[in-house]
């Protein structure tokens, strides 16, 4: 298994599930007497994962560990941490997992032997295909010389294998990997893929355990994982932790996507994951116009388990065209007074208009983490909107 990001999503139903999937893999594990498991890279969705989270992890591992089935792992892009402080290393310490990316003194990846005779290696991934350095100082000698039946875990994008929308995504070619592997064991994209090529057996992405957002729940409805057998015979095992209903709302004025969206509100939507994509450009009224919350809260109070918006897609009509000189903040400006009609704005115009061009001009500060620059620069947009609610 791979890309379970447990932790990954902002909403708290939806971290639950991460863990409800992570959990039933381990005990579907379990019940097919699988040898060992191996997880080819994030795990986690961040080096330093909330406590809760870790405590609910580490209960689950210890059960596979009660069973003396090992676990091996690769740390991947979201896991690995540059400083080397990764909650990985408290799980291996607590003999729950074992990472198998580590070097002897010569720098070589080092294999390590389960009881069933299978050697399993492999190399971590890091953030922006950083690990693409690691694969070309990689010492692959040793590795493609070694007998017995071997398995190589890797995290990172192969350029020959991946999708069309990854095509701007610079990947690692597949010969850069070592030979002569019975298996390859990958992670970090999120789709599902297997193929077999000379002098390297077979090549497998199973796919993210848990889809990662908005986009791969409307596509992929679950994630999953693989059971492979010594022949290298290939089963995914679905998990399906909640049935998925799926819309894609459209219209061009709020009145009209406001009745699509309350005829949702009609339907069986029990214990079910609702996914709103809402889209359109608005002839007139506001995006603010189209009642998203409230058709939330109104599913919400029909049982359904957890609902998710899209309105990437949903804009008013182009701005009319305006002819202004000067430098870039005085039209701006300009541009914003001349639009000032098309929203309500209680107050000072001017000293909203300067507000917010502070606000957004301000800049994440060395060593600021993202989530508290984000949560600094909208607590400071609030105080500008007077948004106390």
């Amino acid at each position: 298994m791979a890309d379970c990001h447990i932790g990954g999503w902002r909403e708290d139903k939806l971290n639950e599930l991460t863990i409800q999937v992570f959990r039933d893999a381990i005990d579907i594990c379990i019940k097919e007497h699988v040898a060992f498991i191996l997880i080819a890279g994030d795990l986690f969705d961040t080096a330093l994962p909330n406590i809760d989270l870790i405590k609910e992890v580490a209960s689950i591992l210890e059960k596979v560990k009660r069973r003396d089935i090992e676990v091996y792992i690769i740390p991947g892009s979201h896991d690995f941490s540059p400083s080397g402080k990764t909650f990985l290393d408290v799980l291996e310490n607590s003999g729950l997992v074992i990472n198998v990316n580590k070097y002897d003194g010569d720098n070589k990846l080092l294999f390590f032997e389960d009881k069933t005779g299978v050697k399993i290696t492999g190399l971590l991934g890091k953030r922006s295909g950083l690990e693409r350095e690691d694969y070309k100082n990689l010492e692959k000698e040793h590795l493609e010389n070694e007998k017995g039946f071997k398995i190589f875990m890797f995290h990172t994008t192969l350029e020959e294998f991946k999708p069309k929308y990854l095509e701007n995504v610079k990947g690692q070619n597949y010969a850069d990997l070592p030979k002569n592997f019975n298996y390859y064991a990958g992670g970090h994209v999120h789709y599902l893929f297997d193929t077999e090529k000379d002098g390297y057996g077979k090549i497998v992405y199973p796919g993210p355990l848990f889809p990662n957002n908005f986009k791969e729940i409307e596509e992929l409805k679950h994630g999953g994982f693989c059971i492979v057998n010594d022949n290298l015979e290939l089963t995914r095992i679905p998990i399906k932790a909640k049935d998925v209903l799926n819309f894609i709302i459209e219209g061009d004025n709020p009145e009209e996507i406001n009745l699509k969206l309350d005829d949702i509100t009609n339907l069986n939507v029990d214990d079910k994951l609702i996914l709103l994509r809402i889209k359109g450009e608005l002839e007139n009224g506001k995006v603010s116009d189209v009642k998203v919350k409230e058709i939330i809260k109104k599913l919400i109070s029909k049982g359904a388990y957890a609902v998710l918006k899209n309105t990437e897609k949903l804009k008013v009509k182009e701005l009319e065209e305006i002819r202004i000189e000067g430098n870039v903040e005085d039209v701006e400006r300009e541009i914003i007074k001349n639009n000032l009609g098309r929203v309500n704005i209680e107050g000072n115009e001017e000293e909203l208009i300067n507000g917010l061009f502070n606000v957004l001009n301000m800049s994440k500060e060395e060593g600021e983490r993202v989530n508290d620059f984000e949560e600094r620069l909208w607590d400071n947009v609030k105080k500008v909107l007077k948004y106390d609610n």
